[in-house]
């Protein structure tokens, strides 16, 4: 969705703290941003996918080491099916913000 001077502007937003499989959305949209809140511990992963569940036919879009360090990461990439994020191993702190 585009806001004013053509800026992302997201409507919705989770927080996810847990190693956790989340359905976001349901059907077509946008995915904004992903915003890493705290470090993950050594080896901790957030996987995002185009798709109601991780399984086929779902399509990866990223996957990102979340013991990498702290930000904002901007996608701003459409779905088609759903919005579905997978965190392992080391559970994250993140935002994640979708239309």
């Amino acid at each position: 969705m585009r806001g004013r001077f053509g800026q992302y502007s997201a409507s919705a937003y989770a927080n996810i703290t847990t190693n956790t499989t989340t359905v976001l959305k349901t059907g077509p949209g946008v995915l904004g941003t992903i915003v890493i809140n705290s470090v993950a511990g050594a080896g901790g992963t957030i996987t995002v996918y185009d798709g109601v569940s991780a399984a086929a036919p779902a399509t990866k879009i990223a996957t990102i080491k979340s013991d990498a360090g702290f930000g904002t990461l901007p996608y701003y990439v459409p779905f088609t099916r759903g919005l579905t994020i997978v965190t392992a191993v080391a559970a994250p702190d993140i935002t994640v913000t979708f239309n």
